[in-house]
């Protein structure tokens, strides 16, 4: 065993992952430095015998929805019996859904049930959701992501009802994270950031009476730092971010990290009281090897976002086998060096938009007859 496989197994020894209602920092950051991106997709008995192999404890984006949210109802279903498996083989394990910032006109097909307006106060009515109701009223986010698929307002109290629905609709299912995507484009009509609290409240409130350890963990892209209240408390239980990985100019291909790039959110987590109640000067947060779709000019070095022209996780997935393990291995200890209050999510199961090597989805898993076309990044992750 190398000196470095030496301490990564040795940090892991005495590890503590018991919460119920409220999480210390320890048990936080314990499941934060072993967090995996693992999207639902492939070999589900080979993809659960990588995470039990790897030790991973924080199974991120294991649900969600880009649009198409009359199909909810029909994967919540599916998320039960998933859930219950995990948690079979591993009850410590905490799963993470999401819920983006996105909403289409296909909330329209989708009824709101009476507990969710019982929830907010409101007299139960039949009807559906409304997607026009949740628009920015003056028309920014409108078809961002396509025609009749739009940035929703968190303001309107319409998007707090479908945004708790969907929530409380996971938590339900055994989940106990949740990913809220980029929270600061759907928080432009409140300074205060007033709804977002209230919505999180409502959330919270029904994870302690419904959760399997009364509690969910809320996180979000946070590129300025995070969000903090007046009164010094902290929205979220944890922030994260996208990598921001820079381009080495005129070295093709080779990227590094660095504070002060673009958006990235080294040394910048703010700090304040967190929803558990401990204070912190920068609050812990996970940085992850992200999609974002592709540039059309893979290859080349076009700036951010994109690395040498790819998402993260395409430049991730192009690169030679060795080069990911030895590109692993770097950001790990530089985490460790420059901001030890960040931490690795790595990919175990992400989409691939670029098609890098003609391949269309990154699976983490040792090659073998169960994932002939796994990335062989397992034995990385559990070192």
């Amino acid at each position: 065993m190398s000196s470095r496989q030496a301490g990564a197994a040795g940090s892991a020894k005495g590890c503590e992952y018991a919460f119920d209602g409220k999480i210390s920092r320890e048990v936080l950051e314990n499941y934060l430095s072993r967090a995996i991106t693992m999207m639902r997709h492939g070999n589900t008995e080979d993809n659960n015998r990588m995470l039990l192999n790897i030790g991973a404890k924080f199974i991120g984006r294991v649900a969600g929805c880009w649009g198409g949210e009359s199909s909810l109802p029909q994967q919540l279903e599916e998320l039960k019996t998933y859930t219950r498996q995990m948690h079979a083989l591993d009850p410590e394990m905490i799963l993470q859904a999401c819920i983006f910032e996105i909403i289409s006109r296909d909330l329209d097909k989708l009824p709101v049930p009476g507990w969710v307006f019982d929830a907010f106060g409101l007299k139960p009515e039949k009807r559906n959701f409304s997607y026009s109701a949740m628009l920015y009223p003056d028309g920014q986010g409108k078809c961002s992501w396509s025609d009749d698929a739009s940035v929703p307002d968190m303001n309107q109290l319409e998007t707090r009802l479908w945004f708790f629905y969907a929530a409380a609709s996971y938590i339900n299912c055994g989940v106990e994270g949740i990913h809220f995507g980029q929270v600061e484009l759907m928080d432009k009509n409140d300074p205060k950031h007033a709804a977002w609290w209230d919505l999180l409240s409502h959330i919270r409130s029904h994870a302690a009476a419904h959760a399997r350890r009364h509690l969910v963990l809320c996180d979000a892209h946070t590129p300025s730092g995070g969000v903090v209240m007046d009164d010094g408390r902290l929205l979220l239980d944890f922030h994260a971010h996208h990598m921001c990985i820079e381009a080495v100019p005129n070295t093709p291909y080779k990227g590094i990290l660095r504070k002060g790039y673009a958006t990235a959110l080294y040394g910048r987590s703010r700090g304040g009281i967190t929803p558990s109640g401990w204070a912190c000067e920068s609050l812990p947060y996970l940085v992850e090897i992200d999609n974002c779709g592709t540039s059309g000019r893979e290859g080349q070095d076009i700036g951010y976002q994109f690395i040498w022209g790819y998402d993260d996780i395409c430049w991730f997935a192009f690169l030679p086998e060795a080069e990911r393990n030895a590109w692993l291995w770097y950001a790990w200890q530089w985490l460790k060096d420059n901001d030890p209050n960040g931490h690795l999510q790595v990919p175990g199961s992400r989409c691939l938009a670029s098609k890098p090597h003609g391949r269309d989805w990154y699976h983490a898993n040792t090659r073998s007859a169960a994932v002939p076309d796994g990335f062989d990044t397992e034995e990385v992750f559990k070192e």
